[in-house]
This record gives structure tokens, sequence and C-alpha cells, in this order.
């Protein structure tokens, strides 16, 4: 591990117990912080982040939270009535920016949820973790509200897979480590480079393209280091992260987006081949499906004239 990650190591990964919420809520004076939750077909979770972080942090005794932003990305289920019941505000993917038509990916849903946030501050959370716990808001908060050096925070944590402690994560183990080791050895010391808990000023995530699918959390921690250096960039332990695993065929096409996204950042010039083929077993032997692999990217919020438009106003 390079020295200058060492002492990254050192200086910026911390614990929930080196910012209790007191402390959080007194740095924070009158910064907005906005919480997002990327959300497709998620009602069996998505309420309870939701009351949880209401009941938590959005209370007359603890109000860390400003605004609460459930962004739907046209699920097919009752996430949309599920959250807004629990008290989110929710918002439909093509709602946001009509203008340009929306694409699937989570990347998209993020990027299109600067337009309908205000804090200055702005939090994601993925909606399917389960037994959510109102430190993984406080803890990549925290930083941000008590330390004006750091601007992009991620969570870490152990992710069991099943009953099997420390196993999940395959993608991050498999793709993303060796890739960022090898590429970009600076952002070596973080846990989880894939995490989908981070946060962030705005004033940085609106000058920062956005992979439209799974190469989102990768694009936007590589294209951070080269705005704003190492040493704005930090990682807060939040204990145990539960959530919904993806079979290994659907984690194979998440790979094939983050090499992509990396690929991309590595040349800037020709990709490669934009298509990922798998197998599966059918009545007649395997048979092959072929899917496209993410070659889209948004552009900075700050190039677009209606974003611009609301500063102003």
């Amino acid at each position: 591990m390079l020295e200058e990650v060492e002492r990254w190591l050192d200086r910026r990964s911390w614990s929930l117990a080196d910012r209790p919420l007191d402390q959080v809520l007194a740095a924070k004076r009158s910064t907005r912080v906005s919480v997002v939750l990327p959300a497709l077909n998620e009602e069996a979770t998505v309420g309870e982040i939701v009351s949880v972080i209401r009941r938590e942090l959005m209370s007359e005794a603890a109000p860390l939270v400003d605004e609460l932003v459930v962004i739907d990305s046209g699920s097919t289920d009752r996430t949309a009535e599920v959250a807004a019941a629990a008290g989110a505000r929710v918002v439909a993917r093509d709602a946001v920016l009509p203008r340009i038509p929306a694409v699937p990916g989570k990347g998209e849903v993020l990027w299109r949820s600067l337009m309908v946030t205000s804090g200055e501050v702005v939090c994601f959370v993925d909606a399917d973790l389960r037994d959510f716990s109102a430190d993984f808001v406080t803890g990549i908060v925290g930083p941000l509200l008590t330390d004006p050096e750091v601007s992009f925070v991620k969570a870490m944590y152990d992710r069991p897979l099943g009953d099997a402690p420390g196993q999940g994560g395959r993608v991050t183990e498999l793709v993303a480590r060796p890739l960022l080791n090898l590429h970009w050895p600076a952002l070596a010391g973080f846990v989880q480079p894939l995490g989908g808990e981070y946060a962030a000023r705005r004033s940085l995530l609106e000058r920062l393209p956005f992979p439209v699918g799974y190469g989102v959390e990768l694009g936007l921690l590589v294209d951070a280091l080269h705005t704003v250096g190492l040493d704005a960039l930090a990682q807060v332990d939040v204990g145990v992260r539960k959530h919904r695993h993806q079979d290994g065929q659907a984690l194979g096409r998440m790979a094939a987006a983050i090499y992509r996204t990396a690929q991309l950042r590595l040349s800037r010039g020709h990709l490669v081949r934009p298509r990922l083929t798998q197998f599966e077993r059918g009545a007649a032997g395997f048979e092959p499906r072929t899917y496209a692999v993410d070659t889209e990217e948004r552009p900075p919020m700050v190039e677009i004239t209606e974003y611009a438009s609301r500063r102003v106003a």
C-alpha cells in the first residue's frame, strides 16, 4: 500500500464513536442536509428506512435531515405509496428534467436527484437495506458538517452473505478492488468502494459526470479523487449492512458496467464492445443471453440549463 494511503487511513477513516449525534447537530448550524433514496421495487424495505430517518433524524430533538426524498425509478409495486405513507417526498424519475429522456439505471436516478433537492450536503442511501440504522446517515454526514476540508464520505461496513460474515460484496472483491489497486492505487484504502451509502457536498457532486448505471459508485469515487484530491475523501465505519443480494448473472452485468466505467476513465478513447453475453440452461441446453452494458453518462449538473436557472432563481 502507498505511504500516502497509509497516512490517509490514519487521518480520514473514522468510526461512529468519533462523532456522536450531539456533536454533529451542533456543527450543522444552517447547513441543509438532503437524504436521497433511489428506489426500484423496494416496497418491502423502503418504508422502514424512511420511518427510521424521520423518527430519529428529523425530529425536534434531532433535526439533522432537512429533506428526505425517494426517487422512484419506475417501480411496478407499491414502493411510491409505501414511501409516501412513511413520510418521504416521492418524486418519479421521469418527472425530473423531462426534456432529457430517462434511461434505466441507478446513476440516472442519483443524477436527477440533484435537480429536486436543495441541501448543501446530499446523502445517498440504498432503499433495499434491512435492519436499517440511522447511524448510516449520521456517520457519513458527520464529517462533512464538522470538517470543512472533507468533501466526499463513503460508509464502510461488514457485508454478510446469508449467514456467512464478510462474504458479501462479491463484485467489489472480484472487480472493483483489483481495478482500483492497479489503476488508482490512491483509492486502495476504501473498504467499500461500491457501497451505495455515501454523502458529499453539492458543490462537488454538481461538477461530476454520473454514469447512468451500476458504474456510478466507482465513477464518482474516481472523479472525486481527480477533482478534490485524496485528502478531501473519507470513510466511516457504520457497522453491518444487510440487503437483498442479486444472483450471479446480475452481478456479472454489474461487473461489466463497472469495468466499462473504469475503462472509459483510463482511456477516454475507444470503448470495448459494450455487450455482455451470459448463459442460462434451457430445454435445449445452455442458451446465450446478450445484454447491453451501460455506455452513457450524464454531464455535470452545472451544465444543465434548468439546474443553472433554478440556482439563479
